[in-house]
């Protein structure tokens, strides 16, 4: 969708054993939101259960800031990789004008231990992360949503916006609030240069939050609040709210109403004992686990039905799994190798 930098990586011979290393540039290279999607959608359903995805380990390094190990492996033909995540969540770089997140991806051939390649986490991150909720709003928001209120403008944020708008071309509206409201401008001014290669999307932004929650069709929020900012009150019929931001108990970035009036899925399981909105909600008897609606990969299989009418509200939590990392970072390296998925099977 958006141009992708130009790189040009000297790959290794086949008697070379030592590991690559793809940085930023290279990573978003061999990416594409079409590509990533597709691999999710039809490689998770065969790969989720055979893939070994410990819980994350996740240490806190102080009040705010906390550090991630996130390990899978897979002795599948399919998938012939141990992968591990290494990550840190800075919330307070935002006043340093830094990432909040930072993370480094080790991948592992599963047959012989060794090291096959060392790739920037962090750019993984965004790109796998902004296409496991596009994927869900594949099948949760309406076909015909036109407007796409984004909540929140750090890193993740373009990935977002230009992720659901490649699932759902009908959007014709981009509206970004963030809590600086500068950074919103910013993002805002960035998204608009790129505009011709996105559709003649219309692109702007506010410092009015209140006054655009009833607007979106679907509303992404990333952001690092420990307080609620979407009120459920103000969702309109047939929406579609995407939370992404919060991977703690603590964290939340809707309010009961909004867990309430929404029919909830998430991306996994996790989520269901990490994520504040529903760890909280669960707690304060909002709703009960077993009234959540399904995973991602439910989905995905037909297992359980998105969307069922054009006035229901949808909810779509996610914390993140080692599987998409895996499956993220099996693109990324097959890619770059010259290597198709297939090969492997």
């Amino acid at each position: 969708m958006a141009a992708r930098e130009e790189q040009t990586v000297k790959k290794p011979n086949s008697s070379n054993t030592a590991p690559i290393f793809l940085d930023r540039g290279s990573v978003r290279s061999l990416l594409s939101y079409p590509s990533l999607l597709q691999h999710f959608q039809s490689s998770f359903p065969s790969v989720s259960t055979t893939i070994q995805s410990p819980i994350r380990q996740n240490y806190s390094i102080d009040s705010s800031s906390s550090l991630l190990l996130m390990p899978s492996w897979s002795l599948s033909p399919s998938l012939p990789y141990i992968g591990v995540k290494l990550l840190t969540s800075y919330p307070q770089n935002s006043a340093r004008n830094l990432p909040g997140i930072h993370a480094s991806y080790l991948l592992f051939n599963s047959i012989t231990g060794q090291t096959v390649a060392v790739m920037d986490g962090t750019e993984l991150t965004l790109w796998r992360t902004s296409c496991v909720s596009a994927l869900a709003s594949k099948f949760l928001s309406r076909e015909d949503a036109e407007i796409l209120v984004m909540i929140g403008a750090g890193s993740l944020a373009p990935y977002l916006i230009k992720a659901h708008l490649s699932v759902r071309p009908s959007l014709r509206k981009v509206i970004v609030w963030n809590r600086n409201a500068e950074r919103a401008k910013n993002l805002v001014k960035k998204l608009q240069e790129e505009e011709e290669e996105m559709g003649g999307v219309c692109f702007e932004s506010t410092e009015f939050l209140e006054g655009i929650l009833g607007l979106g069709d679907i509303l992404s929020c990333a952001t690092s609040s420990e307080d609620p900012i979407v009120k459920g009150e103000a969702l309109k019929a047939g929406a579609h709210l995407d939370l992404v931001g919060s991977f703690t108990p603590l964290m939340r970035e809707c309010d009961d109403d909004a867990v309430k009036r929404g029919r909830v899925f998430v991306d996994c399981e996790a989520a269901m004992v990490e994520a504040g909105e529903l760890v909280g909600a669960f707690q304060r008897g909002v709703i009960s686990p077993g009234e959540i609606g399904g995973r991602l990969v439910d989905l995905i299989n037909g297992e359980k039905i998105g969307r069922r009418s054009s006035e229901e509200i949808t909810v779509f939590k996610s914390v993140g799994s080692a599987v998409v990392d895996i499956l993220s970072a099996q693109l990324v390296y097959d890619t770059y190798m010259g290597t198709p998925i297939t090969a492997h099977l």
